[in-house]
């Protein structure tokens, strides 16, 4: 058994988080997570107060193991979000698209963790200068929303600037890439991609077989309509149109290929009108499973890796 920091910190098993992907990490993977071992986490999106409560609902009628929250800081009703957390005793609050320095006093008087998601390893410092217990440092290689410097470069630095336990996410999808993170100072991963294929997601067949028939070369990035951020997704018919028209007509006619898509995805994942929100993982991830299963199975890998390792450094 691995020991970790981060297990400690929030009382789980194995030092593995789900991603809080919008649209996808509702309650009820969340509670599958948790209950395999690792930190599920609800992503609260755009989504209403009482949706956000209601999931955290479902989620505690299947686990009685921590679960956590996604907050996604540039949403108008985020103050909204805030106190539903508050109130309903959620233990671990992850942040993005914004600073936390607003929220942090509040939740920690709450007994809340704060975890914020960082693309860099400057932000990671600055978020512990704040008052956060671990960062979250999300290299490009992730899926959905990313940043500029990758997983690789990332995670040795924020290890070398601070304190605070760091997870390592974008690109790891099996266990080679957890013991990667660990060997750069990493007390924990976080996974998105690697979950989509679980089955207790409610992401669609084409969606999940997308992502295990997928290379890691098999995505693209592209700016995204709504928040005018760069996304990556494993690609698919749509988004080769999307690259096409974009080339010929420019973004302006492009951008109107993509609404729906993701919906698409997660409905019926026909690839002509889907795009699949995932990561360069995509290439590690090559079957299905439980949530449990893909957990355990990781450590196993991870386990092995790492003792493969130490082999050679003999």
């Amino acid at each position: 058994m691995i020991r970790s920091e981060i297990c400690e910190l929030i009382g789980i098993e194995y030092p593995v988080f789900q991603g809080g992907m919008a649209w996808i990490a509702d309650g009820k993977l969340a509670a599958a997570v948790s209950n395999g071992g690792g930190l599920g986490i609800i992503a609260a999106g755009n989504a209403p107060g009482e949706y956000v409560r209601e999931q955290i609902g479902i989620a505690r009628s299947l686990t009685q193991k921590p679960i956590g929250v996604n907050v996604m800081l540039l949403m108008k009703n985020v103050d909204e979000i805030s106190q539903v957390i508050i109130e309903e005793k959620v233990p671990v609050v992850s942040t993005g698209a914004g600073s936390p320095k607003n929220f942090i006093a509040a939740w920690k008087a709450a007994g809340i963790k704060v975890m914020p998601v960082v693309p860099s390893a400057k932000v990671a410092k600055k978020m512990e200068d704040l008052g956060a217990d671990a960062v979250v440092c999300s290299g490009m290689e992730a899926g959905g929303h990313i940043g500029e410097v990758s997983t690789l470069a990332m995670i040795p630095v924020a290890h070398r600037l601070c304190t605070i336990p760091i997870v390592a996410a974008g690109g790891i999808g099996d266990g080679r890439g957890v013991a990667g993170a660990f060997a750069m100072g990493a007390e924990g991963v976080q996974c998105g991609t690697a979950f989509i294929v679980a089955d207790e997601c409610n992401a669609s067949d084409g969606y999940k077989d997308a992502i295990v028939n997928a290379l890691e070369s098999d995505t693209r990035v592209y700016r995204n309509p709504g928040t005018g951020r760069n996304v990556r997704t494993v690609t698919s018919p749509l988004v080769e149109k999307f690259f096409e028209v974009l080339k010929e007509e420019g973004y302006d006619k492009a951008k109107l290929l993509m609404g729906g898509g993701i919906a698409h995805a997660m409905k019926d994942g026909d690839p002509e009108q889907s795009t699949f929100m995932a990561g360069q993982s995509a290439g590690s991830v090559v079957r299905r499973g439980t949530c449990r299963e893909i957990i355990e199975r990781m450590m196993q890998e991870a386990r092995e890796a790492a003792l493969e390792q130490v082999e050679k450094w003999r």
